[in-house]
């Protein structure tokens, strides 16, 4: 009768999970195929081969990138190199690309970048807060950046128990900060299994040297984060519920969730425009191409404009998308001036005059 009863079970939990992972296949896309929407004046970045997972933009025009992200599950084409952060001045006629150079004693050989989010001071002094995978931990890393030398000085690592799976980060102050958990378990096999089973066990946490709390719950896989022109509202992706929350900010840090755009592609990091206050958001209009990963049928990317996000019908349309041929695995689009810069997991970089 055990025996019995345990087969039993067993079946029921082997339907179960065949039955989540067909919805997980539907949740993923998987069957999408991409309209182009191409742009014109674009070229790829030639320097930048390994990734650009996430782009932040001075008000002045230079622009960091966080590159080489390992990350398990993800393609990654030198898996043996240490991650970089690489600069382009927007302002120059023909964008050139560096690779920064960190000093102040910081271990490069296990830099991992993941989100990255600037700090300027009182005295404009230009700070980087960069979320760090090393040894597939999460830690957060802050740098000064000095503009005279184009590098980085280490001044340091923030960690704590909440600080863990984190995707992306937004800075308002010293050490002050808004973090997303993309996923509950850090174990890979187990971060699959939560993502076909759909759980909603991600959040959003505030960081501060006199209290770190989360702040809001109830995420499938929180990803990029952001916040509004005037600093009222967090914007938050759902990367796989295909979805973009607006969030109240509350003087105690608490957010309150006020709007679900859903979007039906899988939404990654989340900028807004300076000049216009429209959100963009680097997408994945195919999850399982991505996780799956296929060079004759490779994943491919899109960037979606979010126009008057706070009205009851917001505006979405398509930036740019292609099927590969050109980007693949876009993960963020950042805006300065007319131009933009599209950046993926694991590929390439895309420059393009608006």
């Amino acid at each position: 009768m055990g025996k019995l009863v345990a087969l039993v079970l067993l079946g029921v939990g082997l339907s179960l999970v065949g039955e989540r992972f067909l919805e997980f296949r539907e949740r993923s896309n998987a069957s999408r195929e991409v309209e182009s929407v191409e742009l014109e004046n674009c070229h790829l970045i030639e320097e930048i081969e390994n990734g650009s997972e996430d782009i932040d933009i001075l008000p002045s025009g230079l622009a960091f990138i966080s590159s080489g992200l390992k990350y398990p599950g993800l393609p990654n084409f030198a898996p043996n190199e240490p991650g970089k952060i690489f600069l382009i001045d927007l302002n120059e006629q023909k964008p050139r690309v560096q690779a920064l150079e960190i000093s102040g004693g910081f271990d490069k050989e296990l830099f991992n970048p993941h989100g990255i989010s600037i700090f300027i001071d009182k005295d404009q002094t230009v700070y980087l807060y960069i979320v760090n995978h090393p040894h597939m931990k999460s830690t957060v890393e802050i740098f000064k950046f000095e503009e005279q030398q184009r590098s980085l000085v280490y001044l340091k690592t923030l960690k704590h128990e909440l600080l863990k799976s984190v995707n992306d980060i937004v800075v308002f102050g010293p050490e002050q900060f808004y973090a997303t958990r993309d996923h509950y378990f850090t174990n890979p096999f187990l971060s699959l299994f939560e993502m076909i089973l759909g759980l909603r066990w991600t959040y959003v946490l505030f960081y501060s040297p006199r209290e770190v709390k989360v702040v809001a719950t109830g995420f499938s896989s929180a990803n990029g984060i952001t916040i509004s022109a005037d600093r009222k509202y967090v914007y938050v992706a759902d990367v796989t519920a295909k979805n973009i929350h607006v969030m109240e900010k509350h003087n105690n840090w608490d957010l309150t969730q006020l709007k679900v755009i859903h979007l039906g592609t899988l939404v990654d990091n989340l900028s807004v425009d300076p000049a216009t206050g429209d959100i963009l958001a680097g997408c994945h209009p195919n999850l399982m191409k991505l996780l799956l990963y296929n060079a004759d049928d490779p994943p491919g990317s899109e960037v979606l404009r979010i126009q008057n996000i706070m009205t009851e019908k917001p505006r979405v349309s398509t930036v740019y998308a292609n099927n590969g041929s050109v980007l693949q695995g876009t993960s963020v689009a950042s805006m300065y001036h007319g131009k933009i810069l599209i950046g993926t997991v694991f590929h390439k970089t895309l420059y393009c005059e608006l």
